[in-house]
């Protein structure tokens, strides 16, 4: 039953990933300055190495899946709703 539990765990941080790596990608290099935040190539870097990461932890709950976890969910939670607002504009 635990090992279900890691396995749901680390199959949802390994999308979320995949999906902040993807969403990191597409997004113009300077939207990332635009909105005072690291640059495009040092947030896809980050990205890489959590995705590296949690193929190499292979559980969500070790060290370097942690490590991953946290600096998928920064960019998740801080970069891509200001870098998205820049890209769309002003809602009026």
């Amino acid at each position: 039953m635990t090992s279900a539990i890691l396995l749901v765990l680390w199959l949802a941080a390994l999308g979320a990933t995949i999906f902040a790596l993807v969403h990191a990608v597409r997004q113009r290099p300077d939207a990332f300055t635009a909105v005072d935040k690291l640059t495009k190539p040092i947030w896809v870097g980050i990205l890489v190495a959590a995705l590296a990461f949690l193929l190499l932890a292979r559980t969500p709950v070790g060290l370097l899946g942690i490590i991953a976890v946290v600096a998928t969910g920064v960019y998740l939670a801080d970069v891509r709703p200001k870098v998205d607002e820049v890209q769309r504009g002003p809602r009026w």
